[in-house]
């Protein structure tokens, strides 16, 4: 029975990481995922619930785990990352239900916290790229009239792009000036960005943070609860 669960855990995770593997690349090639992957990898969550050696105690840790459910579906609804990446949330709590090859800490909320956790580097990348920038003496605020906290501010959001791509302006027009419009866009409905030398911040797909966050979980557990837990 031990080598039976074994082995499903092994085969979830594959299923696991096949599933954030095309889901990624599409995401990165295209910016959209096809909602057949949901549906194909959430029924095979179903069909393998059907070999689990204790029934009961994988659906206790299912429906645990599906805690997760309705958080990611109102961050979805805010506009903070979009449908697909709250329905590859979910999926992965049937899918893979709190697994991990650590003894670290887990819960229904890993996966999710990981992925917020990771998804704050690109802040400083964008904070030590423009730090380059002024480095070499260029005026990257040139026409901008803004206080130094907002400039700071809109150094860690994104930087000034000469030929944007996949990515959303955070400057408008006022008057003569420019002003910093450092306001929250909706990550389904928000148009990407395609005006040259513009202000913007990368429009990195949540997915990749979600399919790091689901790795971290794998080798280390919970990053928030076993950094606490170990101090």
């Amino acid at each position: 029975m031990i080598e039976t669960l074994i082995d499903l855990n092994h085969l979830r995770i594959v299923l696991a990481i096949g599933m954030l593997g095309y889901a990624s690349y599409t995401d990165v090639t295209k910016r959209e995922i096809n909602d057949l992957v949901w549906i194909i990898f959430g029924a095979l969550a179903v069909v393998l619930i059907i070999f689990e050696p204790n029934l009961s105690e994988a659906l206790v840790n299912i429906g645990i785990s599906l805690i997760v459910a309705p958080v990611v579906l109102i961050i979805w609804r805010i506009g903070f990352f979009g449908g697909a990446d709250a329905f590859a949330i979910i999926v992965l709590a049937a899918l893979v239900p709190q697994i991990t090859f650590s003894d670290g800490m887990i819960t229904p909320f890993t996966i999710l916290t990981n992925a917020v956790l990771i998804s704050i580097i690109p802040l400083f990348l964008n904070f030590f790229r423009n730090l380059i920038e002024i480095a070499k003496k260029n005026d990257i605020f040139e026409g901008f009239k803004e206080p130094t906290g907002k400039r700071i501010m809109a150094m860690f959001l994104g930087y000034r792009a000469k030929n944007p791509k996949y990515s959303f302006s955070i400057e408008k027009k006022a008057g003569k000036n420019k002003k910093l419009n450092l306001v929250l866009h909706n990550a389904e409905y928000a148009e990407f960005c395609t005006t040259p030398n513009t202000w913007i911040t990368p429009g990195v797909p949540y997915m990749l943070f979600i399919t790091a966050g689901f790795i971290v979980q794998l080798v280390y557990g919970d990053a928030i609860f076993n950094f606490f837990a170990s101090i």
